[in-house]
């Protein structure tokens, strides 16, 4: 089974990222990601997610969206962490704005195993204590270590 730990990494963990809307948010994902993977560029992965976005919101609620995509030219699966500087409308099924996007992109061959990211994510994110751990990380490093915990049973 593949774990959160090994397709999140520091440098795809922020904190305090100006978010503005859902558009905006997307593009600053695309551009972290772009800038830490070699071979993806940030317009294809922003394409990608937006594209995802108009079938249906990923907005799940409790302030979270899990944007997630096949992407061509991804190789293995792929994640972004973020919290924004401010909530923002995510068309989310609650209707509560968004502040915390856990991004997951997987090869377009993708199997059962990344919708068991997927429900990994969806899982860890549906605790109340997690989002509070990780709504008040301070650093990049504090919002990774929260995963990594949670990964390691902490």
């Amino acid at each position: 089974m593949i774990r959160l730990e090994t397709i999140l990494t520091p440098s795809r963990s922020k904190v305090n990222v100006l978010g503005g809307s859902k558009k905006k948010a997307l593009e600053q994902i695309a551009d972290l990601i772009h800038l830490d993977v070699e071979g993806l560029e940030m317009q294809d992965v922003f394409e990608a997610l937006i594209a995802r976005e108009k079938l249906g919101s990923t907005g799940f609620g409790n302030g979270i969206a899990i944007p997630h995509c096949r992407l061509k030219g991804c190789t293995a699966p792929i994640s972004a962490l973020v919290h924004l500087e401010a909530a923002i409308d995510f068309d989310a099924i609650d209707g509560e704005p968004v502040d915390l996007l856990f991004v997951l992109l997987v090869p377009e061959a993708a199997t059962d195993a990344h919708l068991e990211l997927l429900r990994q994510i969806a899982s860890m994110l549906d605790r109340k204590e997690v989002r509070e751990r990780l709504r008040s990380a301070k650093s990049n490093e504090d919002l990774y270590q929260v995963v990594l915990d949670e990964q390691n049973g902490h």
